[in-house]
């Protein structure tokens, strides 16, 4: 399946480019992926949209789009409006709005700043770049978060390149910004609330996490399945996986807000208090200027 394929490559990207610690290293990253310490500076807005600029801070990328603390980065083969659009999105994602916790939301987005949450958006699956330029690759890798990669084009074709969109930035999203604002909801450890909702929809055959368990690495293997999970809840309260999700994938079962509610429903008061607070779903517009639902796709 697509995306356990790219999942599985970007894994094998960071460990063969150096991703791993060794044992007589303090650790800097959680999963391989989470900054452990605060390096980065938060600006006096949180809220700074820019638009597309040439660097030659990041080799082998060449452009990168900052948004909300979340920063894209790309090479030339990249389309400056495909960019625009993935910023777009995020930025619709937090709004300020009376009904939201502004507070709360600041702090979101603080700590996309503070974690240096970096986001790859390579063409399709070609993560060559990557191994071509290992070294660089791995600065890359060492002074930022660097938890998963944003596809322009998918191998399922358009109809997955809405999904491709919004999962990766809530990878960032609940890996970063609420794993560091809500620990005891979602932070990527045991004893969250998180992890005890994964557990329970394990239990009872919502959530498929054994599809992970080829990722050697037990730290890597666990946030990955905490991540995803968080995909699946977060994009399910927000009604998009009837429209939009993987429905010929196993992984998840649920596939509305109320039969989300029903069955998991310690974690859904958990979202309402706090992920629910600071961030909304993108726009349906924005949605369709990324790509078709599945009935549209398909003629249907």
């Amino acid at each position: 399946m697509a995306r356990r394929f790219v999942l599985a490559l970007l894994i094998l990207t960071v460990a063969g480019c150096g991703g791993e610690e060794t044992a007589d290293v303090a650790p800097t990253h959680l999963g391989d992926c989470i900054l452990l310490s605060p390096v980065g500076d938060v600006p006096d807005d949180v809220y700074q949209h820019g638009d597309v600029v040439a660097t030659e801070a990041m080799p082998p990328f060449t452009k990168e789009l900052q948004v909300y603390g979340l920063k894209l980065a790309a090479r030339d083969d990249i389309s400056d409006d495909f960019l625009r659009l993935v910023a777009k999105t995020i930025s619709e994602s937090f709004p300020r709005d009376a009904g939201l916790d502004a507070d709360l939301q600041r702090e979101v987005l603080a700590n996309h700043y503070r974690y240096r949450a970096l986001i790859p958006v390579p063409l399709g699956d070609d993560m060559s770049f990557a191994e071509e330029n290992e070294e660089q690759w791995t600065e890359i890798e060492k002074n930022n978060s660097v938890c998963d990669i944003i596809m322009q084009g998918t191998p399922v074709g358009p109809e997955g390149q809405v999904m491709e969109v919004v999962e990766h930035i809530l990878h960032y999203v609940t890996d970063i910004g609420l794993h560091y604002t809500f620990p005891e909801v979602w932070g990527i450890a045991e004893d969250s609330e998180l992890a005890r909702a994964m557990a329970k929809a394990v239990d009872e055959g919502y959530y498929q996490a054994d599809q992970y368990l080829d990722i050697e690495d037990e730290e890597v293997r666990f946030r990955v399945q905490m991540q995803e999970f968080a995909y699946w809840f977060i994009t399910t309260a927000w009604n998009l996986q009837a429209p939009y999700g993987p429905v010929w994938e196993e992984e998840w079962t649920i596939r509305d807000q109320d039969e989300l509610r029903e069955k998991l429903p310690s974690m859904y008061s958990a979202y309402e208090e706090t992920a629910a607070r600071v961030m909304v779903a993108p726009s349906l517009e924005t949605l369709q200027e990324i790509g078709p639902t599945r009935a549209e796709e398909r003629g249907n």
